[in-house]
């Protein structure tokens, strides 16, 4: 095991791991640290935590020292000029009418480098806007493209819950989403319901996943066959979050419908729960996309 430092490089990227000697640090410090793109300026998030060797990428890099008054007043100015490089490239891009849409700006910490973030339907030819920029700012330049996730959770938003996106407030990395998730937690399967702001599947279907799969041992599906107080019976509709079967029992010639809690009933012969929405795969498959 080895001791490590969580840093972070924005409000909600990936956390990456450094060595932090002797500095005695907490979370929220801000410190300078030297990565693969040069000195950058980054917060801690975890001041200390424990983990095995595979866990981190050797070398295991040491924390330069915690930010100080004129790191700050850098790191001020470097908001400013990303500011100023977003117009500039915003026109650049107007002149060379060019398809792409620019999401961010980011100048690293020594000013080595001025990454541009876009977006575009297909591939983009930006050669010559690269020249433009490095003409301008004299420095290294990098357009990046990234995916419509990528771009929700720099923008941020809200998403159709009304909270601010997951993405952009605590999510480091995204996991895949798909199909078969909303499948097993019986909502609608239309593609309007089921997207998020970005257009593809809601992240929140993972995060609610393990609970789901967890109700989901214990409660019959639609089409089971259970043994209530009242007699036995057929489960006609699942409520999992409630806990909550209904329940169609035999009266004769007529059947009852009636709720029971799940552990009140005694499951007799299990069918799993599932959503028969006639649904058009094609099109739904497009939302696991990035």
């Amino acid at each position: 095991m080895i001791d490590v430092t969580g840093i972070r490089f924005k409000s909600v990227g990936k956390i990456y791991y450094f060595d932090a000697g002797n500095l005695v640090l907490k979370a929220g410090d801000h410190v300078i640290v030297e990565t693969s793109r040069g000195v950058e300026y980054g917060t801690v998030v975890i001041a200390k935590k424990s983990v095995t060797d595979d866990e981190i990428v050797p070398p295991l890099k040491k924390i330069l020292r915690k930010a100080n008054d004129s790191d700050e007043k850098a790191m001020e100015e470097n908001k400013k000029r990303e500011r100023e490089a977003f117009e500039v490239c915003q026109e650049k891009i107007r002149s060379h009418n060019l398809e792409m849409k620019l999401i961010d700006v980011e100048y690293t910490f020594d000013h080595n480098k001025v990454l541009f973030y876009f977006t575009a339907d297909g591939r983009v030819d930006f050669r010559d806007l690269v020249r433009d920029l490095a003409g301008v700012f004299k420095t290294r330049i990098e357009l990046r493209q990234i995916g419509v996730r990528d771009e929700s959770k720099m923008m941020g938003g809200l998403g159709i819950c009304g909270r601010q996106l997951c993405c952009n407030l605590f999510l480091s990395d995204f996991v895949p989403v798909s199909i078969k998730m909303a499948k097993e937690q019986n909502l609608s399967l239309n593609p309007t319901k089921i997207s998020g702001t970005c257009g593809r599947l809601m992240c929140c279907l993972k995060h609610e996943q393990e609970v789901y799969e967890s109700i989901a041992k214990t409660t019959p599906g639609v089409g089971s066959i259970v043994k209530t107080e009242d007699g036995k019976g057929q489960v006609t509709a699942v409520s999992p979050l409630k806990g909550i079967v209904t329940v169609a029992i035999e009266k004769g010639e007529e059947k009852e419908l009636k709720d029971f809690k799940v552990e009140d009933v005694k499951i007799l012969k299990k069918t799993v729960i599932k959503n028969d929405e006639k649904i058009d795969m094609a099109e739904l498959k497009k939302l696991e996309k990035d």
